[in-house]
């Protein structure tokens, strides 16, 4: 009977629901406590333990892979970004690496635009005002006077292209990739270096995959490129953006303001300078909300992992659809 390790966090309070799944497949499962990752050190307690895994944003490094092989066959990642798992070691020992591209495209885009609004129209501050007894009209901006610069013009960064579009927003954007000049022309959009994106942006979009060209892109340097009237968003991954810069940044008025859905290291420490920031914005890594888009990913990470293990998965439609 193989054994799976389950610590994907959106799943676990689920698992009751997915049980006749798992037996109807003769799956054991294990399920640790987790609260929002699995360190490599919490890993290495289970090596040798289990045959594949659904997980989340798990540190999967050499040595975790290496301790786990040769049992672990599979890693079925609940969500998209794999950045956690070193997929080179991975597949150099035999383990295969699945994931659900294109996952959450939607709420995602949709998030990016919930920042651009909130702080153009600055609602959350007035709201705020207002509760404390202050009726107090703040200045706010249309988005159509606005520029968005979107870093990373993939899946998401597309869908947030397009939204912005239908707002009269001004629109840039910057990849290491070559983009489909059909694209560009229907929405209007101008491809620029980094440099000139940051110094031309309002809003910076930070859309793009964590690898190695793209860790702590934003850093003490490119902040000093936006302007002071700029915010910064980030929905993509928490070490793309250099956390101690970003504060430093902020409480010096080097630009106007944030607003972040992932951190550098997660959960945000109860200590971050972050959590007193007026002109911050926060959410806890969660701008993937959506019931649909997580009953797919749900089935869809159930479907890699036996697939992974050479079982047929064209029994899940039995379960899926009662």
């Amino acid at each position: 009977m193989p054994t799976i390790l389950l610590t994907a966090p959106y799943m676990i309070p689920a698992r009751e629901r997915f049980q006749p799944v798992f037996e109807h497949f003769g799956l054991d499962v294990i399920v640790p406590a987790v609260e929002e990752r699995m360190e490599a050190a919490e890993l290495l307690a289970y090596a040798g333990q289990f045959d594949a895994t659904i997980c989340g944003d798990d540190r999967y490094t050499p040595e975790v892979l290496a301790a786990c092989a040769p049992r672990l066959k599979v890693i079925s990642k609940w969500g998209t970004g794999i950045d956690s798992i070193d997929r080179e070691a991975a597949v150099g020992m035999g383990i295969q690496v699945r994931n659900t591209p294109n996952a959450f495209t939607l709420p995602v885009s949709d998030t990016v635009m919930g920042y651009m609004l909130a702080f153009a129209r600055r609602q959350p501050w007035m709201d705020r005002e207002m509760k404390a007894g202050r009726w107090e009209k703040l200045m706010g901006r249309s988005l159509s006077e606005c520029t968005l610069g979107v870093v990373g013009v993939g899946n998401i960064g597309k869908a947030v292209l397009r939204r912005a579009r239908a707002f009269g927003m001004k629109l840039l954007g910057c990849d290491i990739v070559p983009i489909a000049p059909d694209f560009l022309l229907e929405n209007g959009v101008e491809m620029v270096a980094l440099e000139e994106l940051l110094a031309r942006a309002d809003f910076v979009s930070i859309n793009c995959d964590l690898n190695p060209t793209s860790r702590h892109l934003i850093n003490a340097r490119t902040l000093k490129m936006m302007k002071p009237t700029a915010v910064l968003i980030n929905t993509a991954r928490g070490p793309i953006v250099e956390q101690s810069s970003l504060e430093a940044a902020l409480a010096a008025g080097q630009i106007a303001g944030a607003g972040l859905d992932v951190f550098e290291f997660e959960p945000l420490p109860k200590d971050s300078p972050l959590l007193h920031m007026d002109q911050v914005l926060l959410a806890p890594h969660n701008s993937n909300s959506s019931p649909a888009a997580w009953e797919r990913v749900h089935w869809n990470t159930l479907r890699n992992l036996l697939d992974g293990l050479g079982m047929d998965p064209a029994d899940l439609a039995r379960f899926q659809n009662a």
